[in-house]
Formats: structure tokens, C-alpha cells, sequence
């Protein structure tokens, strides 16, 4: 989704690897190496872009990458690395197209600016003034939301909420999805506090295309891309593949990484939808480091605008990482309309993250020093991504290097390896012997979410399987594990997203209602199981 903060990373070796430079060398533009950072036992290898990039490709198991780098209004390097698809020799180059998920809310927040530059629309108007339809949950927050709050994550609504109606591939049209907001109930009081969402993006989406007069992609393409000459971007993923210099999706499937379909998601445009190459990126980049300008002096996004993009909206909170990674705390931490906002050495950063089934993005700016970095991967890993833009940002910074490479890869096991022995002490902690308290014919039938709508649970052979009737990758087996609690096995083993599903009971033993829960913390969020609450579907009565 997906999303700005991916949880699960993969892994697998990689097999090739291609450079395609739009500068001379990667390297030569960038400040000599530096010394290691006290206190690090061994060597910090001397940056070099090419050879960190193999690194982070063989260290994280990640088949492709396309790494930009753009400082000063110039482009360092729009690259490829490693393959499109695994099993194939096909070369990742500087014009390959990735799925960037997320980082396309920064496109949507930029042409909201526009027609606030035009003035058709004011960032503090009221969303029913341009989609009088639009409600939410709470009557209150249907009237006094804005433009501005569509964009900032301060709805509400709970990390991810909704978020089933788009993810996996639904059946869902963009309309309905905005239409079933209004049963997504709150998790917190509105503009309270900071948590992800990507349906309110959808919104946004909506109003791009209603004070537009066409799609939200043919607006991007022709107020953003087209003058940009971003001509290998495209809005869609039939489009993008309507191509032939494309990467695959890759995730891991019982831990070895596999190519894996894509995830249509044509429904969930303006949270997502954006596909683009590094070459393409660093264009993208250079404008907004440049106030909105382009090469020729034009401005497409006033200065005043762009700013308004990298003005904190919602305070976010600080973590504080574990020790190995304590130079990467912020002092703030908020954000803006379409980015994130930190701070790094004194810098402030503006930056994103994207994520769908396979493909995993970042896009960071630090405006001060007229310096981007996006990085676009083929597979579900965010540690890769982190190693190598703090890699980057050490070297372009002038600050003392760290080995973030090791770092990272260190954290990441061992968060895997904490993650696998919570759930063994949890399936060891179970009621092994205990039974359902109903014969398990009597928990299939049809339930139904007041947003979601309906699931079934249905004998198979000797197997009962659960369906999301809108959902068709949402398939699996159940199998007990203690008392009225199941796990749903889903058939698309890619996922990793297999959860918990629990029944109620009333008093006359009929079964009051279903819930579910992630099995995995490592599950995406977006997978938004928690937010469900299924009543039985009555059957109808006969004469």
C-alpha cells in the first residue's frame, strides 16, 4: 500500500547486475570518502556508489534496483542494478519502471497546489464543497473536514483503516470506496493525532478529477509528467506493462523470494498509481528542489505552494531505534501534504516511502543542500532501502560514515528472528486439546462487515476455506487453533498476512459475531483485519 512505513523486508541473492549512468560516473560528483564514525570496531568501506549498491543487492536479497541522486539541479546518477525478474538476465536500467505505491500521494498533493495556484480550490475549503456526497463516520467531521486534512493522516481513522476495500485487488470501484467511508468507524478523536491512511488520498484523488474535468492520470500527466518530460512515467499498471522495459514484483513465499503477480489497484488511485523510472525521478526531484521551476525557468508549482507541501501539518511521534541505529532519531518528526518531515544533521528532510505486493520505494529531499535521493526496488524490503540512503546522506552531508549496510542487516535479523520466536512461545501457549464449542459446520455460512460487506466460510472436501466476496486473492483454509479462535491459511502464501479469526457466542450458542486479527506483526498494515467486525448473515427463511 501502501504505504509510507513498510514492515516486512525480503530476501534473496542477486544474480546480475547493470549501470546506466545519466552523469559520467556515479561517484565522481560526490565528496571524497570519510573516515569511520567512532566507536565502529571495523573499517567503514570507502563510499562507492556502485559497489554499496551490490552490497545492499547481496546483503538484503533484493533481484533489481534504480537508485537517483540529483544535487544542485544537476542528476549524479539515474542507475539500474541487478535484474527486472528473477530467473531472467533481463538488466534493471535507468529507464525501468517500478511501482512506487505511496510516493505517488506527493503527485496528488501537487496538483491540489495547482488548483489552489489556479484558484478553483482553497487547501482550508470543506471537502462537501467540491464532493457534497463525501461523509464520513461522524457528522461533524463530514462538515468541518478539509482539503488540507485529506492529506495529513489526522482523520481519526486508525493506521490503515479501510484499507481492504483496495488491498489486496478488489472488485471495489474508486466511488464505492469513498462511499463506504462513512461506516469505517474513528479510532480517535479528529486531528488528535497522526495515523497513516490512504483513503482519504483516494478522496483527494476524486476532487483532482471533479475540478479537473478528467482522470486523475490524465491531470498528472498533463500538468506534471508532460511538462516534466517524464515520458516513461505512466499512471496505471496496465500501462506500464503495455511497455517492455518493466521490473516484476518479487515477495517471499515460505522465505525464498519468487516473482509474484502484480496488484491491480486502478481503484486506489491518488494514494497510489504513479510508476516511474530513475531517470524519470530525478526529474521530479530537481523541481520541487528547485521551488517549482523547471530547466527553462517556467513554474509549474508556485514556491509558495512548495513550501506549503514541507510545512509540518501533524506532529508525528519520535521512536527511539535501537542503539546500533541511534543517528538516525530525528529531533522532529511530522507531516507535511504528500511528505514526511525530519530532520538528519542539522538538515531538515522531506521524504517518503511506497509499498505494494513486490515493490518497495523511497523518496528523500533535503532542500537546504538541493540534494534527492530516490530509490526504487523490486522486492518487499525497507532496511535495503535505509542502509543506502543513510549511506548517501553521510557521504553528501560530509559527516562521519557509518557501515549502515551491516547495521541494517543485523537489525533485520534480529527482528525477524524476535518475531519468530513470539509467535512459536504464542502457538506454544495455546489450548492445544481444546475443541470448538460448536460442531464446525455450524461456523460456515456468510458474514458481513458494515464496510468491508461479505465473507463466506464454506465446506470444501474435508476442508472449510473463508472467502472476501470482493476480494479474490483473499482465500484460505482454516484450520483450528484453540477453543473459537481459527487461522485463516491464506492461499496466496506471498502475503504473509494469515490471521487469527474468532468467534463469539451468544447466549443460545449462536454465534454473535467474528473477528480477526494478524497472526504475524510482520503482516502489512494495510491488511487491515482488526477493523472488521462480522455478524452471521441470516439465512433466508423458507416457507
Amino acid at each position: 500500500m501502501l504505504k509510507f512505513t513498510p514492515t516486512l523486508g525480503a530476501t534473496l541473492v542477486m544474480l546480475a547486475l547493470s549501470t546506466n549512468a545519466l552523469a559520467t560516473s556515479p561517484v565522481a560528483a560526490v565528496p571524497p570518502p570519510l573516515q569511520q564514525a567512532a566507536g565502529v570496531s571495523a573499517p567503514v568501506p570507502a563510499f562507492d556508489l556502485e559497489a554499496d549498491v551490490q552490497r545492499v543487492l547481496k546483503t538484503f536479497d533484493v533481484p533489481g534496483m534504480a537508485v537517483a541522486i540529483v544535487k544542485d539541479g544537476k542528476v549524479v546518477a539515474a542507475n539500474g542494478y541487478g535484474v527486472r525478474k528473477l530467473g531472467e538476465a533481463t538488466p534493471v536500467d535507468g529507464h525501468t519502471l517500478f511501482e512506487i505505491a505511496s510516493n505517488s500521494k506527493a503527485f496528488t498533493a501537487a496538483a491540489l497546489a495547482q488548483l489552489v495556484d489556479d484558484g478553483k480550490l482553497a487547501w482550508d475549503d470543506p471537502v462537501t464543497r467540491h464532493l457534497p456526497d463525501f461523509q464520513m463516520y461522524d457528522s461533524y467531521v463530514t462538515g468541518v473536514m478539509t482539503v488540507r486534512d485529506l492529506l495529513t493522516h489526522r482523520s481519526g481513522l486508525g493506521l490503515g483503516a479501510g484499507d481492504l476495500l483496495w488491498w489486496p485487488t478488489t472488485s471495489f470501484s474508486t466511488d464505492e470506496i469513498i462511499a463506504r467511508l462513512r461506516y469505517v468507524k474513528p479510532a480517535t478523536s479528529f486531528r488528535n493525532n497522526y495515523a497513516y491512511d490512504n483513503l482519504l488520498y483516494i478522496v483527494a484523488g476524486k476532487i483532482i478529477a471533479q475540478k479537473s474535468g478528467k482522470p486523475w492520470g490524465a491531470v498528472v500527466r498533463e500538468r506534471i509528467l508532460t511538462p516534466l518530460a517524464m515520458q516513461e512515467t505512466t499512471t496505471s499498471v496496465d500501462a506500464m506493462r503495455a511497455g517492455s522495459n518493466y521490473s516484476a514484483p518479487h515477495s517471499k513465499i515460505n522465505d525464498k523470494i519468487s516473482v509474484v503477480k502484480p496488484m491491480q489497484v486502478e481503484n486506489a488511485i491518488g494514494a497510489v498509481g504513479i510508476n516511474t523510472s530513475a531517470s524519470d525521478i530525478a526529474r521530479w526531484m530537481n523541481m520541487l528542489l528547485n521551488e517549482g521551476k523547471l530547466e527553462d525557468g517556467s513554474q509549474i508549482i508556485s514556491s509558495k505552494q512548495i513550501g506549503e507541501l514541507w510545512t509540518e501539518q501533524t506532529p508525528m511521534r519520535i521512536r527511539t531505534p535501537k542503539p546500533p541505529l541511534a543517528a538516525t532519531k530525528p529531533n522532529f518528526a511530522g507531516y507535511g501534504l504528500g511528505f514526511s518531515l525530519r530532520d538528519y544533521r542539522g538538515r531538515k528532510i522531506a521524504m517518503h516511502g511506497g509499498a505494494l505486493q513486490g515493490f518497495y520505494s523511497t523518496v528523500l529531499m533535503v532542500p537546504e543542500e538541493k540534494l534527492g535521493i530516490a530509490i526504487l526496488t523490486n522486492a518487499e524490503n525497507s532496511p535495503a532501502m535505509a542502509a543506502l540512503y543513510w549511506r548517501i546522506l553521510d557521504q553528501y552531508l560530509n559527516v562521519p560514515a557509518s557501515d549502515w549496510i551491516t547495521l541494517y542487516a543485523e537489525q533485520e535479523a534480529a527482528a525477524h528472528k524476535e518475531e519468530l520466536e513470539r509467535q512459536g512461545k504464542e502457538s506454544a501457549a495455546r489450548a492445544a486439546k481444546s475443541s470448538p464449542s460448536l460442531p464446525l459446520a455450524a461456523y460456515e455460512g456468510e458474514y458481513e462487515d458494515a464496510w468491508y460487506g461479505k465473507v463466506s466460510i464454506r465446506r470444501e472436501g474435508r476442508k472449510q476455506i473463508m472467502r472476501f466476496s470482493r476480494t479474490p486473492d483473499l482465500e484460505g483454509e482454516l484450520e483450528h487453533f484453540q477453543h473459537d479462535t481459527f487461522i485463516v491459511r491464506w492461499k496466496e502464501r506471498n502475503f504473509n498476512a494469515d490471521a487469527y479469526v474468532s468467534f463469539a457466542l451468544n447466549p443460545d450458542a449462536s454465534i454473535e459475531r467474528m473477528k480477526m486479527a494478524p497472526v504475524s506483526t510482520e503482516t502489512d498494515f494495510s491488511f487491515d483485519f482488526r477493523d472488521l467486525s462480522f455478524s452471521p448473515v441470516a439465512a433466508p427463511k423458507t416457507r
